[in-house]
């Protein structure tokens, strides 16, 4: 047990593991299990003229999926800037699924996805994609927050690289682009989630809200042995 924490706390600081599952766990929940309950219920499509100029490129699925990496790995290195950097972080994170599970409840949103009729790796890949997850839940767009999150948490820290800094910023526009031209969102959704997003961490940046939240993982870290 004390070498596997060993290991894992050269990956992630050991205070950051159950944090970092927690805010994993609120947004599955938010995502997944908020929509078992809206199946009967009417959802909006707020597609607009603009939003049907955007041509659909299937091979943007790329970036849409490898997203996923992209998160982990900067998820983790956010964990490693510091104790209170880490927890108004994960106070934000937090805050925001709660806030996205408000609207997924109470303003269910849809849109209609192209037919895909290429065979290519990137339609198939395309279709993969649309048999899994369902045009439900769309504002605002969690990839465009979540890709946001992983710039802004690591913007102007020293323990990250200057580069890699404006790779993040690079890389999270290429999501929120990806959500476009893979029809998955539509544009009032990549406001929807960067501002979101925008607005919980500079709120968890001031005063003393992420204290409460501190308090709570530690005492479970502790008694975890993850201190």
């Amino acid at each position: 047990m004390a070498r596997l924490k060993k290991i894992a706390g050269k990956i992630c600081p050991l205070y950051g593991i159950l944090p970092l599952l927690a805010c994993f766990l609120v947004n599955d929940i938010v995502y997944f299990v908020i929509r078992l309950f809206l199946k009967n219920a009417y959802h909006y499509d707020f597609t607009t003229w603009l939003d049907r100029k955007i041509p659909f490129i299937p091979a943007w699925v790329s970036i849409y999926l490898i997203c996923y990496l992209f998160w982990v790995v900067n998820y983790i290195l956010i964990s490693r800037q510091g104790k209170e950097h880490f927890y108004r972080f994960v106070t934000a994170d937090i805050a925001s699924r709660l806030i996205c599970g408000i609207f997924f409840l109470f303003l269910p949103t849809t849109n209609v996805r192209p037919e895909i009729t290429g065979t290519g790796i990137w339609d198939t890949l395309m279709a993969w994609v649309y048999a899994l997850d369902e045009p439900t839940n769309l504002f605002p767009s969690i990839h465009c927050l979540t890709s946001w999150y992983c710039y802004i948490g690591i913007r102007g820290q020293k323990g990250v690289s200057r580069w890699y800094q404006y790779f993040s910023l690079f890389f999270a526009v290429l999501v929120c682009a990806s959500t476009q031209f893979t029809k998955q969102h539509y544009l009032v959704d990549v406001i929807g989630g960067v501002g979101l997003a925008q607005i919980c961490y500079s709120l968890s940046m001031r005063g003393n809200f992420y204290r409460p939240v501190m308090v709570f993982f530690e005492k479970i870290n502790e008694r975890a042995g993850l201190t």
